[in-house]
């Protein structure tokens, strides 16, 4: 009878650090923070890489996006299981322009839609970022 009382104590804590690792693996696998890059199509015809730098901090996402001229702070942000959303605002002129960026995290990818405005129209493209290696 005792035997059995401990070799079911022991089933019982194994199964729990087991359940402890694979959750902690599991949120680790969903944090989004580092450097990430992607590359969009210009209005002259060449490519240009943007980066991304985002930091977790529970399940508040900050950071920022690089820009033409200058890094832009995300708006926003959130991560949920898989999912992440965040928002930039930039002014170009008299005009603001807000991105709506939306995926799904995979590893040390992101697939998603960037949603914006322009001239009145919505307008929306596909957003595929890779995780930059860590230095």
């Amino acid at each position: 009878m005792q035997r059995t009382a401990t070799a079911l104590l022991q089933l019982t804590a194994c199964l729990l650090l087991a359940l402890g690792l694979s959750a902690q693996a599991q949120d680790k696998k969903n944090d989004p923070t580092g450097t990430w890059t992607w590359s969009v199509p210009g209005r002259d015809g060449n490519t240009r890489e943007v980066t991304a730098k985002l930091k977790l901090d529970g399940d508040k996402l900050t950071g920022s996006i690089s820009g033409r001229q200058n890094d832009t702070n995300i708006e926003d942000g959130k991560v949920s299981g898989d999912d992440i959303s965040f928002k930039v605002t930039r002014e170009v002129g008299d005009n603001k322009i807000v991105q709506k960026f939306s995926g799904k995290i995979s590893g040390d990818t992101i697939k998603g839609k960037i949603e914006s405005e322009r001239e009145g129209q919505p307008t929306s493209r596909d957003w595929n970022a890779k995780r930059a290696a860590a230095k």
